[in-house]
């Protein structure tokens, strides 16, 4: 594995206070929150969630920051309508939630919307975006041979594989990373930086120190260590693709 399986931090966080002006749509078939809808297709993104789904407000607010700095993006519900609630995570039956959203069911499901949105809509740049559960889809989606995306940007990701990474070939990898991760520990980072590295990928990897799991996207924003992380990782990210559609 380069990440491993998830665990009880995949299910802890915060809940960020904000008002997300974007709105639900059906694309391809899917529930999907769409913000950004006044820009052309030159320069989108598609993000992959964590466990808690698109109705989450934090992640919301990241598409509606994304958009602000001149995204069209979309999240898609790979959860098939069934986030976890992060008000009743205490009940959850970790095991059979994780059996009923297993790559098996989800990745066919993604490809599909991939590809009929790569199709249909067409995007001159098209960059994804993957947090926690949601990053091994990113990375799926810049394979060297099937990906339908130009580049993407992960955070804390879990359940990738080594074999999935060294799949990407030329294509980009953003990664931030938790100093204390259980998930993304620093022996699977360590093999993760060593795989895009003898692949020749274009990468960067960004540890940020007093910071947990989920800190990307559920991070105590009362902390100015995590806020600072969480801030420095978005506009990471922005900057990452920025340039990226710039050169493609």
């Amino acid at each position: 594995m380069a990440s491993n399986p998830s665990q009880k931090c995949c299910f802890e966080g915060f809940y960020h206070e904000g008002t997300a002006k974007g709105r639900y749509t059906d694309v391809f078939g899917i529930e999907t929150y769409v913000i950004g809808e006044q820009y052309s297709n030159d320069k989108v993104l598609i993000l992959f969630t964590d466990y808690f789904g698109i109705h989450f407000n934090n992640s919301l607010l990241i598409a509606d920051q994304l958009s602000a700095k001149g995204y069209k993006v979309y999240i898609p519900d790979i959860l098939f309508g069934d986030a976890v609630d992060p008000n009743n995570v205490e009940n959850l039956d970790l095991q059979k939630w994780l059996s009923a959203h297993n790559e098996i069911r989800t990745k066919p499901m993604v490809d599909k919307f991939m590809a009929s949105f790569k199709k249909e809509i067409n995007p001159g740049f098209l960059g994804v975006l993957g947090y926690c559960f949601g990053a091994k889809y990113a990375i799926q989606q810049i394979h060297e041979n099937t990906g339908t995306a130009n580049a993407a940007a992960i955070a804390h990701p879990s359940f990738v594989t080594i074999e999935e990474v060294a799949a990407i070939g030329k294509r980009p990898l953003l990664i931030s990373a938790a100093e204390t991760d259980p998930v993304f520990a620093p022996e699977l980072r360590k093999l993760t930086e060593e795989k895009l590295k003898e692949i020749g990928s274009r990468y960067q990897i960004d540890l940020f120190s007093g910071t947990s799991h989920g800190f990307a996207v559920r991070g105590d924003l009362s902390d100015p260590q995590v806020l600072y992380a969480k801030e420095k990782a978005f506009y990471d990210q922005v900057y990452w693709f920025d340039h990226l559609s710039q050169k493609k």
